[in-house]
């Protein structure tokens, strides 16, 4: 496993953990943006960026650019299928991953969160493709911009049961982000697991499945 350097894709969410916010401009034009903005990704640099409303319209829309802006769509996958050994074959070494396509390599990437950020995770092709097989809602997920979080944290930390949810990429960095920010000792301590509580309570209640 190899640590992957996702400070420009944090930096760029910092809004989701600061305790005092500060005005977030536009990296592509230097605008003030709103609280809520759009995103877009550049995939060959594996950069996520603010964008204003022109900005983000312009630059996706433009025939063979460089970069793809993330959708907004939150889904909570109640019928995703997979089994303790699936899970155990994808070699994640905690029990939260999410999985996103990279055009640019052409391969599924898994990255798990950790206080230190996000570490990318060697992802076995077979299990994938099974999951793939079993799961055949996993064809929809746009590369770059999409992924799939998995949740797998159990009912000691208040999750009685595996979730699973479709998702815009900027999602699961804020969840790097909230991790990074609140994790405290060896076990974490209670405000992380209160924030991870309410992300995900706030997942579900946006996903329009």
């Amino acid at each position: 496993m190899s640590s992957v350097d996702v400070a420009s894709s944090l930096g760029v969410l910092r809004q989701f953990a600061a305790r005092k916010r500060t005005v977030e401009t536009c990296d592509l034009c230097g605008a003030d943006l709103a609280a809520e903005h759009p995103h877009l990704v550049e995939p060959r640099a594996r950069k996520l960026m603010c964008a204003c409303g022109a900005c983000a319209l312009l630059f996706s829309a433009q025939s063979g650019s460089r970069y793809k802006r993330v959708p907004q769509r939150v889904r909570y996958l109640a019928e995703f299928r997979l089994t303790d050994a699936q899970w155990e074959g994808l070699l994640i070494p905690i029990n939260m991953a999410f999985f996103f396509q990279n055009s640019t390599d052409g391969r599924v990437i898994a990255l798990y969160p950790s206080p230190a950020g996000a570490t990318e995770s060697q992802l076995p092709l077979d299990t994938w493709s099974d999951l793939l097989v079993e799961n055949p809602v996993l064809n929809e997920v746009e590369s770059d911009v999409e992924a799939l979080l998995v949740n797998r944290l159990g009912a000691s930390r208040g999750f009685p049961s595996p979730e699973y949810y479709l998702l815009p990429i900027d999602e699961c960095y804020k969840l790097v982000s909230l991790i990074r920010v609140y994790w405290r000792g060896l076990s974490g301590g209670t405000e992380v697991w209160k924030q991870l509580g309410e992300f995900f309570a706030d997942l579900k209640g946006r996903s329009n499945a």
